[in-house]
């Protein structure tokens, strides 16, 4: 069995950065796919940024450029460097971790932009 425990979340002014951190217990290796999904409310969950095995990387468009997702696979941990946040960036940020043994989820962690 594995969970995922996220950290990073909080409160920032526009224009300000966070890094959010998620560490799998339990059996997770280097072929797992890595991924950040946010939902913000009234909104459908959407994926922001994934890494892959080999090291790629995908992100959604509104992030482009702000966003940096990476991955410690030793640690089991992945990484998402959230800079020049802007307020529509606000939302519940969920962890995603997906290989042969299933799909995990984090517990989520809230991401608040506001002045």
């Amino acid at each position: 069995q594995v969970q995922l425990v996220e950290s990073g979340g909080g409160l920032v002014q526009p224009g300000g950065s966070l890094r959010l951190s998620c560490t799998a217990v339990g059996s997770i290796d280097s072929t797992y796919t890595m991924a950040w999904y946010r939902q913000a409310p009234g909104k459908q969950r959407e994926l922001v940024a994934g890494i892959y095995t080999g090291g790629n990387t995908k992100y959604v468009d509104a992030v482009k450029g702000r966003f940096t997702i990476s991955r410690d696979n030793p640690k089991k941990t992945t990484y998402l460097q959230m800079n020049s946040l802007k307020p529509e960036d606000t939302a519940v940020y969920y962890c995603n971790m997906a290989g042969w043994e299933g799909v995990y989820w984090g517990q989520g962690t809230h991401v608040t932009v506001s002045s």
